[in-house]
């Protein structure tokens, strides 16, 4: 069985990130999206809240696909993860250049300390290249129209957070 590891902290989830997930789920038989605990980043919502988007947006996606989808919270390395998890693949979403730097550098780290996993690299569709997380809360922060950028029910948690 081929288990891929999408890690992110998907704070939302993005369409960015299921077009991501999407053409992933060809890829394996088992995606497990691993959702970062990163208090660094100080998240809009919960590790619960995040969780519980990611179930609901899987739960489509596993019908659409056949490929079941599941959600992993991790604390711990990415290498790690992918080990408590039985992930020989982990999948990595590209929008730009400068994405690219970074993710060249956090596969030669996770290549020295495990060199059985893999780390594959899925271009974002030209539709999705632009959508940030970080963006799309600060465009909902000021009152913007994020339909574009998310599903309506994560628009609809983003404006219930917000108030």
């Amino acid at each position: 069985m081929r288990i891929g590891l999408y890690p992110g902290t998907f704070d939302p989830i993005t369409l960015g990130h299921i077009d991501i997930i999407r053409r992933a789920a060809a890829l394996v038989d088992r995606l497990v999206i691993g959702v970062a605990i990163n208090r660094d980043k100080g998240p809009m919502f919960t590790l619960e809240e995040r969780v519980a988007m990611i179930e609901a947006e899987a739960a489509a996606l596993t019908a659409q696909t056949g490929t079941e989808i599941v959600a992993h919270p991790f604390e711990n390395l990415l290498i790690d993860c992918a080990k408590d998890v039985g992930a020989q693949i982990i999948i990595r979403g590209l929008r730009a250049v400068a994405d690219f730097e970074y993710e060249f550098q956090m596969v030669g780290m996770n290549r020295a300390l495990d060199d059985k996993v893999e780390t594959v690299f899925l271009m974002a569709d030209a539709n999705h290249q632009a959508i940030a997380s970080k963006l799309v809360k600060e465009i909902a922060r000021l009152d913007g129209d994020i339909s574009k950028f998310v599903t309506r029910p994560v628009k609809a948690a983003m404006a219930a957070k917000l108030g």
